[in-house]
């Protein structure tokens, strides 16, 4: 059976992106961009909202695979082998390895879950607040910048209640630590419902 894991660069104030979709956060570099480099490598699929998808597919671009930096290289390989499902009721065309998912998102990251080993990584805030109200989410994974971004999109979608036990921190390169938290209560909650 799989995990499925949230994990997400975020602010010290706890935003994936500043005012006006403006991400804010440093760009990860050297050491930084290995650690999710080896993420990626251990993802078995990426589950993923639209709009994360979209930003995600700069590294579907053949220029990332003979880019000039050997991490940036290594990572678009790992994002292009990975399979992905993107959750959109509007997208029509999807990217290498990717298929566009219009379906119930809680019932398929179920049938995912069950059918798959390894991780299930969730890409974007909005589908990960609908299966953690669903009970799907088995680890949150903070990567905390120390950046304060004042605003924006939330790593923890507004509304959405969570009891947490820690599972560990661990302190990375550019200042980042990673803060991992298991959800307490996997029971799913009254009125999820993903859009």
């Amino acid at each position: 059976m799989a995990r499925i894991v949230y994990s997400m660069l975020t602010s010290l104030d706890g935003y994936i992106e500043g005012p006006g979709g403006n991400i804010g956060l440093p760009v990860p570099e050297g050491e930084l961009h290995r650690h999710f480099n080896d993420e990626m490598r251990r993802t078995s699929t990426v589950l993923c909202g639209r709009r994360m998808y979209d930003a995600m597919r700069f590294w579907d671009s053949p220029e990332r695979e003979t880019a000039a930096d050997e991490v940036e290289r290594d990572f678009a390989h790992a994002w292009r082998k990975t399979p992905k499902i993107v959750f959109s009721t509007t997208l029509g065309e999807v990217g290498l390895n990717a298929r566009p998912m219009r379906g119930d998102a809680e019932a398929v990251a179920r049938s995912l879950k069950a059918e798959t080993d390894g991780e299930i990584s969730v890409g974007g805030a909005d589908l990960a607040a609908h299966l953690a109200r669903a009970g799907l989410i088995d680890e949150y994974r903070l990567y905390m910048h120390p950046v304060v971004l004042g605003g924006g999109k939330p790593y923890f979608q507004v509304g959405l209640s969570l009891g947490l036990e820690p599972l560990g921190t661990e302190s990375l390169s550019q200042g980042v630590t990673l803060l991992r938290y298991a959800p307490i209560n996997l029971a799913p909650a009254k009125g999820s419902g993903y859009k």
